[in-house]
């Protein structure tokens, strides 16, 4: 699959181990920056990997921050953009198995790269389960949150 990679400067030491995560994982990695350690906003970055999610050119994103706060709220705001910050790689599945999360936002400032190459492939190796047999009971949570969106 191929997944949008985004950060602003203080997810901007942690984005080429995501990117090699990623790349080890088997998937292609769409980068829309940041190229440096200069100060940028996040909701630039934030508002580039959810339109290559909303497009369809990227399957998934993954979004680095500060924190990871910031990134997931302001990807929160875009339509069909479900994004979250996973620190467990419990979360970073189970994310996108019972919620279909697309975006997977990461705290530069609050995880090092070993955390990142467990993470990641936690949620690039996730399925949504709502398409599945015995998965009805996840559609209709996650089709309640796709009516919030209108």
């Amino acid at each position: 699959m191929k997944v949008a990679v985004g950060c602003d400067h203080g997810g901007f030491p942690l984005k080429e181990v995501v990117i090699e995560a990623v790349k080890a994982a088997g998937h292609e990695v769409i980068d829309v920056g940041t190229y440096s350690a200069d100060a940028v906003d996040f909701p630039d970055f934030t508002k580039k990997v959810g339109e290559k999610v909303q497009s369809g050119e990227a399957e998934r994103g993954v979004l680095i921050c500060g924190s990871g706060i910031g990134a997931a709220i302001a990807a929160n705001k875009m339509k069909g953009i479900y994004a979250s910050i996973c620190h467990d790689t419990y979360s970073a599945a189970q994310g996108v198995q019972h919620d279909a999360m697309n975006v997977l936002c990461l705290g530069g400032r609050v995880i090092g790269p070993e955390l990142v190459k467990v993470l990641v492939p936690a949620f690039l190796g996730a399925k949504y389960l709502g398409e599945e047999k015995g998965g009805e009971r996840f559609a209709k949570r996650v089709n309640k949150i796709k009516e919030l969106e209108s």
